[in-house]
């Protein structure tokens, strides 16, 4: 008869993806991902994305995983792009025509009032660049190369080798 305490583990998560670096060309679009995991669901869950910590370029309100997020305030020139109806809570949102100012940190802020206003954030930088510059990855394709070959005749070998002895084996086991 003692006094048990049980601790409940609300988890909201969010995530920006495998990288937390974008890299944009100048006057070009760019997808800012963002998607949230909440283990109860989610109830008039509010989201916020900020530049450089302070400015807000989107806020958005989602009432349930049947609706979609409608739009309480946002910059002219983003747009959401993501859905909640599916498997993803995507929050993603497009930045249009970039410029060299838009570089920075982005931050997508979730705040779920059903799991008692749990909130959680995921950052991501954005580089802006004049062009993009194509890396040349000939070493690499020649050393990948070689190693594989490599692989591929020690199989070759093994496998004559095995081939060999089964036959002497059953040349011997003939006599």
């Amino acid at each position: 008869p003692g006094l048990h305490v049980f601790a409940i583990a609300f988890t909201l998560e969010v995530s920006v993806g495998k990288t937390n670096t974008v890299m944009a060309l100048n006057n070009s679009n760019v997808l800012l991902p963002c998607t949230f995991t909440t283990c109860i669901g989610f109830q008039d869950l509010i989201f916020t994305w900020y530049f450089n910590s302070t400015e807000m370029i989107y806020h958005g309100k989602i009432k349930s995983k049947a609706s979609e997020p409608f739009l309480v305030g946002r910059n002219p020139r983003v747009e959401f792009v993501g859905s909640t109806t599916g498997k993803d809570n995507n929050i993603s949102i497009v930045l249009k025509n970039v410029e060299f100012s838009d570089a920075g940190k982005y931050t997508c802020h979730v705040k779920n009032p059903k799991e008692k206003n749990a909130q959680h954030n995921a950052t991501i930088f954005l580089t802006v660049v004049q062009k993009m510059v194509e890396t040349d990855n000939t070493v690499t394709l020649i050393i990948v190369g070689v190693v594989g070959g490599l692989i591929g005749l020690l199989i070759l070998f093994m496998l004559i080798k095995r081939v060999v002895l089964f036959i002497i084996k059953k040349t011997q086991d003939g006599k």
